[in-house]
């Protein structure tokens, strides 16, 4: 299984393009609250795999392998307030 942090994807600072344009821009397809407010959302890529962005911790995950069960249990163990999206 690869998890990974979703910063590991961003468009390096010389770039000209914003970090986000690496980024998918598919909706979620499924979501999961966590205890602590902040959400697990499952995204369908354009392969047919998942994965999965936790705006508490920030992890990101993808594997062929994730299943909507990884995701509904990071978000039953993941402690980590939602990150502010204000910058």
């Amino acid at each position: 299984m690869t998890v990974t942090s979703i910063a590991t994807f961003a468009a390096p600072a010389s770039s000209t393009g914003t970090a986000s344009a690496c980024v998918s821009p598919l909706a979620p397809t499924s979501s999961y609250p966590t205890e602590a407010g902040a959400v697990v959302y499952v995204y369908t890529d354009s392969d047919g795999s998942l994965s999965s962005e936790c705006t508490g911790c920030g992890e990101y995950a993808w594997t062929l392998e994730l299943t909507e069960i990884f995701a509904w249990h990071h978000a039953w163990t993941c402690r980590k307030k939602p990150h502010s999206s204000a910058a």
